[in-house]
C-alpha cells in the first residue's frame, strides 16, 4: 500500500484536530493505492497461506445499522446465512494493510480477523454517521467543513462507486482504546476500479483522562515535523541543482 499525496486532505486533516473544551477531536483522511510492492507482496503470500484470495470471509454486522448490507435485498432462509456479510480475502488483506500503513510503527494489525470488520449498508448511512458524530462534538463549526470534506473525498475516490467498510475491533486491539476515549470510527472507502482506498479515521478523547491535550499536541507536532522535513528536502534538492549548474 502506498500513501498518495493529496493537498486537499492535508488541509482538511489540519481542521480535523479540534479542541472542544472538554475533549479533543483528532481525525485524518488518507488515500492509498492498492498496488502491491515488495513488502506487501511478501505479506500477501503469508496471508494467503490461511486461504486463497477469492475465498469469502464472514464479516460482523455494521454498527451504523441494524440491517446488514447483503440482507437489504434478501429474505427467507438465505438472509440468515452466517455469510450474509462477507468479503473476499484479498479485500480483507487490503483493509489490514491500510491499517498497518496508517498506524505504523505504533500498531501491527497483521493478525486482525474478518469479524473485526463490517461492510456498511450504504454511503448515506456512513455520511449520516460521520456528520452526526462530528456535529455533536464540534457543533456549527463542522457545518463549515462538511461540504469541503465530502467534496474532497468524492473527487479522490468517487464515493458512489465505493464499497465501504469499517473497522470495529475489541478493546484489546483498538488503537483508540486508551483511557478517556469517548468514541471513534474507522471507515474504508474502497474503489475497486481505481484500486484505491481512502481511509477516514477519527476519535474523541476526553481531557479528564489527562491524555486529550497531549494527543492533540502530538498530532500537531507531527504535522509540523512533516512540513519541516518537506521544506528541508526541497532546500537540499534546490542546493543540489544549483551546485550542478555551477
Amino acid at each position: 500500500m502506498k500513501l498518495l499525496e493529496n493537498s486537499s486532505f492535508e488541509a482538511i486533516n489540519y481542521q480535523l484536530c479540534i479542541e472542544t473544551g472538554d475533549s479533543n477531536i483528532i481525525g485524518r483522511i488518507e488515500s492509498y493505492s492498492c498496488k502491491m510492492a515488495g513488502d506487501d507482496k511478501h505479506m500477501f503470500k503469508q496471508f494467503c497461506q490461511d486461504g486463497q484470495p477469492h475465498v469469502l470471509e464472514a464479516l460482523s454486522p455494521p454498527q451504523t445499522s441494524a440491517v446488514s448490507p447483503s440482507r437489504l435485498s434478501k429474505s427467507g432462509e438465505d438472509a440468515e446465512s452466517p455469510l450474509s456479510d462477507k468479503c473476499c480475502r484479498k479485500t480483507l488483506f487490503y483493509l489490514i494493510a491500510t491499517l498497518n500503513e496508517s498506524f505504523r510503527p505504533d500498531y501491527d494489525f497483521s493478525t486482525a480477523k474478518s469479524h473485526e470488520f463490517s461492510r456498511e449498508p450504504s454511503l448515506n448511512w456512513v455520511v449520516n454517521a460521520v456528520n452526526s458524530s462530528l456535529f455533536s462534538a464540534v457543533g456549527e463549526e463542522f457545518n463549515n467543513l462538511k461540504p469541503e470534506l465530502w467534496n474532497a473525498l468524492d473527487q479522490e475516490i468517487y464515493l458512489q462507486e465505493c464499497d465501504i467498510y469499517s473497522y470495529n475491533p475489541d478493546l484489546d486491539s483498538d488503537p483508540f482504546g486508551e483511557d478517556g476515549s469517548l468514541w471513534s470510527f474507522n471507515y474504508f472507502f474502497y474503489n475497486k476500479k481505481l484500486k484505491r482506498i481512502v481511509f477516514f479515521t477519527c476519535r474523541s478523547v476526553s481531557f479528564m483522562s489527562g491524555c486529550g491535550r497531549d494527543s492533540l499536541g502530538n498530532e500537531l507536532d507531527m504535522e509540523l515535523e512533516d512540513e519541516m522535513d518537506d521544506e528541508t528536502d526541497n532546500f537540499e534538492e534546490d542546493s543540489f541543482h544549483q551546485a550542478v549548474c555551477v
